[in-house]
């Protein structure tokens, strides 16, 4: 995960930093006017356009898919046949910021799915007799018996059976003090059990406990964003 995190890290400075330099160029393209040798529009179009004109043509021949940049390589074309350096850097920059800003956007929200995954419970306290032994979370059965420490997760929605204690279910119900819980109180997956131990009857296996579910419920409405993002490409050719 590390390696993956510093891949996208490094894509992402290596991104700006070309966004930056293209920007650069225009700026002098504008301040120079047409005076210098060569126009520095020519680093956009080359840096941004290229690309853009990459995927137009690939997605055309290979996939018979007419998008967005598509059109755009067409206006790109077209200015630099009819000599408007500047025009043609202009827009490949400003398609390049918006592909971007969408790969930011989309990158920031997979790595929040995951975080939440990767902060759900793994392991249970099952209580056999006077002791208890940690079992994954995934082996739990409804009406066993679990025990749940000071600091631990509550590791699938249950009722308390023995004891007395405050959650912190924040993340499950957006409460922002710790809820007082006790005997015939139910409590949910996810939330930490802030003060003593207490013992609990699991009343649902962890695929569908609250955390769980909610987790679930993220990933589909970011799949679903990625359907109406191909709807609307759709619509738009």
């Amino acid at each position: 995960m590390n390696a993956l995190t510093d891949l996208w890290k490094d894509g992402m400075k290596r991104s700006v930093l070309l966004l930056v330099i293209s920007g650069a160029s225009l700026v002098v393209s504008f301040l120079t006017d047409g005076k210098l040798p060569v126009d520095p529009a020519w680093v956009a179009i080359v840096i941004c356009g290229a690309p853009i004109l990459w995927d137009a043509v690939t997605g055309l021949v290979l996939r018979h898919d007419i998008k967005a940049d598509v059109l755009v390589a067409m206006a790109i074309v077209a200015a630099v046949a009819l000599g408007e350096w500047f025009a043609a850097g202009e827009v490949a920059l400003i398609m390049e910021i918006g592909g971007f800003l969408e790969d930011y956007s989309a990158a920031k929200a997979s790595k929040g799915v995951e975080r939440l995954k990767g902060m759900s419970p793994k392991t249970g306290r099952l209580v056999i007799g006077n002791g208890t032994i940690d079992i994954p979370v995934d082996d739990i059965l409804v009406g066993q018996t679990l025990r749940v420490l000071s600091g631990d997760s509550v590791p699938v929605d249950g009722v308390v059976t023995l004891g007395e204690t405050s959650i912190d279910q924040s993340m499950i119900t957006g409460e922002s003090m710790p809820v007082d819980k006790r005997v015939g109180d139910r409590v949910f997956s996810g939330t930490i059990n802030q003060m003593g131990a207490f013992d609990m009857v699991a009343e649902k296996v962890s695929s569908e406990s609250s955390f769980q579910m909610m987790a679930a419920m993220v990933s589909s409405v970011d799949a679903d964003k990625t359907r109406m993002v191909r709807t609307a490409d759709r619509w738009a050719t």
